[in-house]
């Protein structure tokens, strides 16, 4: 298996490695602007792999991916038996290789590999797979390798690795704790050695990755854009002299990049020396201990950190300051209770915790400002310390500085802003309280009586809403669907490659042809064509399309509240799903797309949160404006089914309609049911297949039975906010599975 070339462009750089070096001269790793968390965390990954990775957040455009490709070139050269698939270090070879063993003999040297895993590849291209046509036809039980087996002793770079599918997250990071791979398939098992530097990178807006595979990065990164002008021109005045002559570029900088690779070498060499002394380990407990961090992996990768960082500065102790930026890299992904919590870390606490249990005073108040334990300063802070290859020349035509230790001698623009907490749209405040059914409430615009956002009530375990049928999207936990992992269903040939043998239905199609293929005797003779393939059926995401009645009605008795408490359950409920998600709100003159679908629910959650009410109540425009949006969905991603949860009372105020005179015609009571114009909506979202669910949330002795009409018009069950809870007895699987049940219960 060939190791596959990986490209792609950033906002500063470009990089190709594979194995040897691309035919494009990579974008320099010393003359990426900013990002200082970033590099010194790349850093000391290369310096000490065992620290586990770094996972890097970040919005678009803002050149992680750049920074990984530029570390390939870094990395030393290694050793390998010549001729092993498994890059075997010639001088301790795994005597388990399946490529040995190995005798004694000299290596050969090759630059790292940085091998890059697609967000679409398959199980079999990450961990191997037996060549089942050569199994077949040759009688060879012949094993092909996978990505990790190319990227052992090397980089391994997942681009988006919160798009990955979970069972190629658990595979990936498993192999990155045990440092080997296993494949148990086919009759064939198999363990090659599989040690190497993992990186992932990921956009917090395309959604978050699970809190237990969180924890299995070492450190994580947050970047963000620069919004120092000076800093952002350097950038595009280093990314425009790159793209005009790359040899050129990286020849200024090669300097640069020969004096970093070598303090890589020798802080590897000094790295077994590095004495972690009981008063650093006993900060590194306390503080894991004071953020309330679950398990032990915290603390090892602290103290693996806190060591990368002493052996980067040239001590061989480990220091305060060192805990104390371990802490800042190790930590934050951590610490996060639940899904909503925004990243990030409470300095003053950590910077209390280390004084409190310091060594006599020795190193234990590092000075968040100073020049070696701030985030400008050395190890300590957010950037490695002065003297190395970091400090780099102000712009890309002018030599490396001769003195790098001289402030004056650099021209590195500013220091890049910290990164800001996630922002969380203003709440708007209104003006009177204003009434039920919108009374009060502006008719020009329904903004005069918008209320103070209500703040969301306790979010509880919600339960499982599923779409009808058997789907073919993403895979996730939410509905059937045929995907590459779950249970066997059946056999079919195989579309393209072979997937999962089914060897029974494999036999019974070449059984039939033994005598015609001249086979007397025992044994079986199977063709190309007698080959089938396992069909399985598991569970796929869905997209989830809340459509919230925000409205005078809802705000009315504290309502709200509960209403917002029980959308955020639903959100929890898609984020442990792996779904998508979107936001209609509807209120005074018509509905507005407060989220575009998305596959973050935690800006779901702050959207909701700042949801204002108030109005009138337009159903119809609520739901034709969600089926606008399920209608663009289609067409962008058609194997995705969508699950509509409408979150209403079912009142509804028509354009035109007296605020005195009774929905639909005249008659406003039991069973009347929605106007005419939310009727003939409900019925489009139902001819057009859309699975939806409404959330009854009418309160009070007297219920009208509104929501239920509406749910029977959309084909769908209603459940009332009790029901929504999963410790109730009420049958809600069944009945989202039976439409039928909701429509005689409506009637």
């Amino acid at each position: 298996m060939s190791t596959p070339v990986t490209t792609g462009t950033g906002t500063t750089g470009t990089a190709d490695t594979a194995g040897t070096a691309g035919s494009r001269t990579g974008f320099p790793f010393t003359a990426v602007v900013g990002m200082d968390d970033l590099r010194l965390a790349l850093l000391l990954n290369a310096v000490s792999p065992a620290v586990g990775g770094v996972l890097v957040r970040g919005e678009k455009g803002t050149a992680k991916s750049t920074a990984v490709r530029a570390l390939a070139a870094l990395m030393p050269e290694v050793e390998v038996v010549p001729g092993c698939r498994f890059s075997c270090d010639p001088h301790r070879p795994d005597p388990a290789c399946p490529d040995g063993p190995h005798g004694a003999g000299p290596g050969e040297s090759r630059p790292a590999r940085m091998v890059e895993l697609p967000v679409g590849a398959s199980e079999d291209r990450l961990v191997g797979a037996l060549d089942i046509e050569r199994a077949l036809s040759e009688g060879v039980k012949a094993f092909e390798p996978g990505l990790l087996a190319a990227a052992h002793r090397g980089v391994l770079y997942v681009d988006e690795v919160n798009l990955l599918h979970d069972h190629l997250v658990d595979l990936l990071l498993d192999a990155a704790a045990m440092g080997a791979s296993y494949v148990e398939r086919e009759g064939v098992s198999v363990r090659h050695a599989s040690r190497f530097l993992l990186v992932g990178t990921m956009n917090p807006e395309e959604g978050e990755l699970r809190p237990q595979l969180l924890d299995r990065f070492g450190l994580t990164v947050e970047v963000t854009a620069s919004r120092e002008p000076d800093e952002r021109m350097e950038v595009v005045r280093r990314r425009l002299a790159y793209d005009e002559d790359p040899a050129a570029f990286a020849a200024r900088w090669a300097g640069e990049e020969t004096a970093l690779r070598e303090r890589i070498a020798a802080a590897r060499a000094l790295l077994p020396a590095v004495r972690l002394g009981d008063a650093a380990l006993r900060q590194i407990a306390a503080t894991c201990a004071a953020f309330e961090v679950d398990g032990m992996r915290a603390d090892i990768v602290m103290a693996r950190t806190a060591g990368a960082l002493a052996a980067w500065a040239g001590r061989t102790e480990v220091l305060a300051e060192d805990v104390r930026q371990a802490a800042l890299l190790a930590l934050p992904h951590r610490r996060r209770r639940n899904p909503f919590d925004a990243p990030g870390l409470d300095e003053e606490k950590l910077d209390e915790t280390l004084r409190q249990y310091g060594d006599d005073g020795e190193g234990d108040d590092p000075d968040p400002d100073g020049p070696d334990g701030g985030p400008d300063g050395g190890p300590g802070g957010g950037r490695p310390p002065r003297g190395g290859p970091e400090e780099s020349p102000g712009t890309p035509d002018s030599p490396a500085p001769s003195d790098p230790s001289d402030p004056s001698a650099s021209s590195d623009p500013s220091q890049p802003s910290e990164p800001s907490e996630p922002s969380v749209p203003e709440q708007s405040r209104g003006g009177g309280p204003g009434r039920e059914d919108g009374e009060g409430s502006d008719r020009r615009g329904g903004t005069a009586g918008e209320r103070t956002p209500a703040r969301a009530g306790e979010p509880f375990r919600a339960r499982a809403l599923h779409v009808p049928g058997v789907g073919e999207g993403a895979a996730g936990r939410r509905s059937r669907a045929r995907t590459a992992q779950g249970r066997t269903t059946g056999a079919r040939r195989p579309r393209g490659s072979l997937g999962r043998l089914h060897l029974a239905a494999t036999v019974r199609a070449a059984a039939p042809h033994q005598r015609a293929r001249g086979r007397s005797g025992p044994g079986l003779v199977v063709r190309r064509d007698d080959l089938r393939e396992a069909v399985r059926e598991g569970r796929e995401s869905n997209l989830v399309l809340f459509v919230v009645d925000a409205s005078g009605s809802m705000a009315a008795r504290q309502r709200m509240g509960a209403v917002k408490g029980a959308v955020l359950s639903l959100l929890l409920d898609a984020y442990q799903r792996r779904d998508k998600v979107g936001l209609i709100t509807f209120r005074g003159r018509g509905a507005e797309v407060v989220l575009p679908p998305t596959s973050s629910v935690d800006a779901a959650a702050a959207r909701l949160e700042s949801l204002p009410t108030g109005g009138r109540t337009p159903l119809a425009a609520g739901l034709l404006k969600a089926r606008d949006v399920l209608r663009v969905e289609r067409l962008r991603d058609p194997a995705r089914r969508a699950l509509l949860v409408a979150v209403t009372d079912g009142r509804a105020t028509e354009k035109g309609m007296p605020r005195s005179a009774p929905a639909d015609g005249g008659r406003a009571t039991g069973g009347a049911g929605p106007p005419a114009r939310a009727r003939q909506a409900a019925r489009l979202l139902a001819a057009d297949g859309t699975a939806s669910v409404v959330v009854d949330c009418e309160a009070g002795p007297v219920r009208l039975g509104l929501a239920g009409a509406l749910a029977a018009e959309l084909g769908g069950p209603a459940v009332t906010l009790e029901e929504l809870r999963a410790d109730t007895v009420t049958g809600l699987v069944r009945s989202v599975q039976n439409p039928d049940q909701s429509r005689r219960r409506a009637a």
